[in-house]
């Protein structure tokens, strides 16, 4: 049982990450966490040693967001209304379509397993997939600054997010120069890298810029763990290095649906 726990210590970060995902929101996706760790102390058979400890965990996750779409009800009676509007976007968990877009491109699973997670018939999960990614492509074209300090993956980031169909406002190598650029023209979307040149990092120009402007982030870091940590504010998306094009692609659509629809 100390293996098993371990072995679910391990994955609940990525779990957070998703949870964070799905509802664009660091307070919100902890409350589904939470939940999620209280369904399985009452019911520890649900998860057994020795199966796919991954799949078992964000199975569990959903099977107590299914819980809380039935609470609607409960929701609507909260007196204050701070409370009840994170009630609110509590049920308001992204659609079956990004459940499963998320699971596969950011989460790293198989179709055939984000099938089991989400309890779907595996020749099924590639229709809600297709239409969550053409639905997040229709989105709003906007400018977008990148903080990274290698060439040749600030290229690469360039690239995806051109052929989304936005603009590259700036590339940024070092945290002064990030800062300076959000000021000049201010973006619609920072895509940072965490460690940058002269010993600066992307946390810190992104903490200065936010400080101005309200504006979403997408974290693109060979170290996801530095942000991954449950201490202090966290950004809602994180795509890990050596990053797919999709993967990323996907995160830059989902936070600025998220800022579009908050």
């Amino acid at each position: 049982m100390d293996g098993l726990k371990q072995q679910i210590v391990q994955r609940l970060p990525y779990l957070r990450r998703y949870a964070r995902a799905l509802t664009g929101s660091q307070a919100v996706g902890d409350q589904y966490i939470r939940g999620c760790l209280e369904t399985l102390l009452q019911e520890p058979g649900f998860m057994k040693a020795g199966g796919n400890v991954s799949i078992q965990l964000f199975k569990l996750f959903h099977k107590f967001a299914d819980t809380v779409k039935a609470s609607t009800a409960d929701i609507a009676q909260i007196a204050d209304p701070v409370e009840r509007r994170m009630g609110e976007r509590l049920v308001a968990l992204a659609p079956l379509d990004r459940q499963a877009l998320l699971l596969v491109h950011q989460e790293g699973f198989s179709q055939a397993e984000a099938a089991e997670i989400l309890q779907l018939d595996p020749a099924e999960v590639g229709r809600p997939i297709e239409e969550a990614w053409a639905n997040l492509k229709r989105q709003p074209t906007t400018s977008v600054l990148i903080i990274e300090d290698e060439p040749v993956i600030a290229l690469d980031v360039a690239e995806s997010v051109k052929s989304l169909g936005h603009r590259v406002t700036g590339i940024a190598a070092r945290a002064s120069e990030a800062i300076a650029l959000a000021k000049a023209n201010v973006p619609g979307l920072v895509l940072a890298d965490i460690q940058l040149k002269d010993g600066s990092t992307g946390i810190m120009a992104v903490q200065e810029i936010l400080k101005s402007i309200d504006v979403p982030v997408v974290f693109v870091t060979a170290f996801p763990e530095r942000l991954l940590t449950g201490e202090g504010v966290e950004p809602a998306f994180v795509v890990t290095k050596p990053f797919d094009a999709t993967t990323l692609k996907v995160a830059i659509s989902q936070a600025l649906f998220f800022a579009k629809s908050s």
